[in-house]
């Protein structure tokens, strides 16, 4: 499955209508990013479970900014419209296959007790 480039009219509702989303934010001038392309790419073909989606932080400089991204690339794993992973750097693709992995072997039901459980804490 090709990636999907997101943009302040589709970032939402990709968010909100996909359970496993994956997203690469990255600037074309950026050579770490340009390097870690191919293997975002790869990936991608062999999760067809999972969207994987790009945010060009020069072109939607206001996702960038919500998201508070400072460095690129950064690497942001959602599921069920929660965050469970954020990381800048470019991953080799092994480590990229283990991120996945793991990520998709979370349960979701200890993950949102564990945010209700720290939002009662506030």
């Amino acid at each position: 499955m090709a990636t999907l480039e997101l943009n302040a009219d589709n970032f939402q509702q990709t968010i909100n209508n996909n359970a496993n989303l994956i997203i690469d934010f990255w600037a074309p001038w950026c050579a770490p990013c340009r390097g870690f392309a191919p293997t975002f790419e790869a990936a991608s073909e062999k999760q067809p479970g999972i969207v994987f989606a790009k945010v060009n932080t020069e072109e939607q400089q206001e996702i960038a900014a919500a998201f508070n991204i400072r460095s690129i690339p950064t690497l942001m794993v959602f599921r069920d419209q929660i965050i469970i992973y954020s990381e800048a750097g470019a991953l080799p693709a092994k480590a990229l296959d283990q991120l996945i992995e793991q990520a998709m072997a979370l349960d979701m039901d200890k993950v949102r007790a564990e945010i209700a459980g720290q939002e009662g804490c506030n």
